[in-house]
């Protein structure tokens, strides 16, 4: 069981494997809007690079291109940081789903518009993170 208390991420817990759960994660962030532009399987990079043998962790880039552009026109420098990311990471026999809460993440910049935008992905993204909770 996880013991993490991040107060950046909304969370939640499947029995299912990786493999199994991600095709209904991208499906999930897809239907609120979200398209997968980055995937970076931790598990092999540390393999690779550093031979550390780790459980399975999966990092994917998520981004609405529509929030994402009122960010951008809203504050240049937004970019830094961009896109959100969702984590799946085998967590005693199942995934541990990891969302990154963008009201935390982009509550550093000062700007109301930002903040509007972050709010809407947040909703979006807690949809998400509630329908993967449900039925755990």
């Amino acid at each position: 069981m996880t013991t993490s208390t991040a107060r950046y991420v909304l969370r939640a817990r499947r029995p299912e494997s990786i493999d199994e759960l991600r095709p209904r994660v991208v499906a999930l962030l897809k239907a609120e809007g979200f398209g997968i532009l980055t995937e970076i399987d931790v598990a092999a990079t540390l393999r690779q690079k550093l031979d550390i043998e780790r459980d399975p962790y999966l990092i994917l880039g998520a981004c609405n291109p529509k929030l994402a552009h009122r960010a951008l026109e809203a504050e240049p420098s937004i970019g830094a940081l961009l896109p959100c990311s969702v984590t799946l990471r085998a967590d005693d026999g199942g995934t541990t789903v990891e969302i990154m809460d963008p009201q935390a993440a982009l509550g550093i910049v000062a700007n109301e518009a930002v903040a509007l935008v972050a709010a809407e992905a947040r909703e979006r993204l807690t949809r998400v993170a509630a329908a993967l909770a449900e039925h755990a």
